[in-house]
């Protein structure tokens, strides 16, 4: 029996080629939490085991992105779409409430980061000192400005085509500035540093793996909009892969000349030119905070109709400037963080038992799938128990074999007894 199509998902129109989907991946892997993160590695691990975890864990956390990407367009169900089909009708609006949840709080963290770089640009820049209501206000209205347009032509024709040469073209700067402050013999001793044992390889690789797993619950929406599964397979991964490898460095990079006692806004000011390509940066944000909440607002229609994307993106977009007013960036990361262990194995069991067996897309959903919905409860409590008791090995990548394993195996159980049944 064949399902239904999901409110959320109903009719895609198919106009992304391989392109837009680079352009698109490649725009909303470059951030400055990334950078910071990749600084996060430099005291700890010698340089070339840094750019080793940095290469390997974006590899495969992009490529998991990508493998989301081609079940969304082949499908054409938007994410929220692929998590009923996985776990039911029922059962799913839970994980989809949740995923609202974490989604309004990127955006929210985005605008604080945002309102953030602009008050240390106007203090260098021009001396003045804007407080934090203005820029928020600022930000938060240019991005609902954009909620209200449409989002294919966002991407087809102001990412593609404007903001991707001019976010490349900024990091191709920093890195020269940066690099230009190391002499041969810097460069040697950098190559040749090592860690100071803090963190190990298998920590590093979960964290850089953590920022595209971050983005799985908002890959579909976008990839449903694409032309062919291969094209969104491909385009996602290489386009995500080398924007998480180059902010991943550049934060490396960036820290070693600059010491560890700066933030990342302040040591990017230092550089020449540094004012211009950290505004550039922060105009790229722009797409990470619409991501969030337009993908927020599709999840959002997919549990009521009554209400139109558009309607859902100004209401998610107004809590969101309201809670960028009052919170400051400490508490929303540890937040965040936490609520991002839920998704790990969320999606972990979506593609074993999605990725593995695509038959399971025509199935009719019921308001429950029961192995699956066990088989993320188990992978929720292993994240967390791995990251208290054994976080030497990490608790991302292992959460998401172990649900990747679980999901397929349950698939292929299922589909062994429906005929019987």
């Amino acid at each position: 029996m064949q399902t239904s199509p999901s409110p959320a998902s109903t009719a895609p129109e198919r106009v992304f080629g391989w392109g837009d989907h680079a352009a698109l991946w490649f725009s909303l892997g470059v951030g400055l939490l990334v950078m910071q993160v990749g600084a996060y590695l430099v005291p700890a691990l010698g340089t070339r085991d840094a750019l080793a975890a940095v290469i390997v864990g974006s590899i495969l956390g992009a490529g998991l992105l990508a493998w989301v990407a081609r079940l969304g367009c082949d499908s054409g169900l938007s994410s929220a779409g692929l998590i009923h089909a996985a776990y039911g009708r029922g059962f799913a609006r839970l994980p989809v409430l949740l995923n609202i949840v974490q989604l309004l709080g990127w955006a929210t963290f985005e605008l604080v980061v945002m309102r953030d770089g602009t008050a240390a640009i106007a203090r260098q820049a021009l001396g003045l000192d804007m407080g934090l209501a203005l820029p928020t206000l600022f930000w938060g209205l240019v991005v609902l400005a954009l909620l209200r347009g449409s989002m294919i032509t966002l991407v087809r024709r102001i990412v593609s085509r404007i903001g991707l040469p001019l976010v490349i073209l900024s990091l191709i700067w920093l890195t020269v500035q940066f690099a230009l402050k190391l002499d041969a013999d810097g460069l040697h001793a950098l190559w040749r540093r090592t860690g100071d044992g803090s963190m190990n390889a298998f920590q590093a690789l979960d964290l850089v793996i953590a920022m595209p797993v971050s983005w799985l619950p908002l890959v579909a929406d976008y990839a449903r909009h694409g032309r062919s599964g291969r094209g969104a397979l491909g385009g996602t991964w290489l386009g995500y892969a080398i924007a998480n490898i180059w902010c991943y460095a550049l934060g490396v990079l960036v820290i070693t000349v600059t010491g560890p006692d700066l933030d990342m806004v302040a040591a990017l000011l230092l550089a020449q030119g540094g004012l211009v390509a950290l505004g550039l940066i922060l105009i790229d944000e722009l797409d990470n905070t619409y991501g969030d909440l337009y993908s927020g607002s599709v999840s959002a229609h997919s549990l009521w109709q009554g209400a139109s994307l558009k309607t859902w993106g100004t209401v998610l977009a107004a809590v969101s400037i309201g809670l960028a007013m009052v919170l400051p960036m400490h508490t929303l990361e540890p937040f965040l963080l936490t609520l991002s262990s839920v998704f790990v194995p969320l999606f972990g069991t979506i593609l074993g038992r999605l990725g593995t067996q695509p038959a399971r897309l025509a199935d009719a959903p019921r308001a429950l799938h029961v192995a699956p919905a066990l088989t993320w409860v188990l992978g929720i409590a292993v994240y967390h128990i791995l990251a208290q008791w054994a976080p030497h090995y990490g608790s991302a990548l292992p959460t998401l074999l172990l649900t990747f394993a679980l999901g397929a195996l349950g698939a292929r159980a299922g589909l062994r007894t429906a005929p019987a049944a």
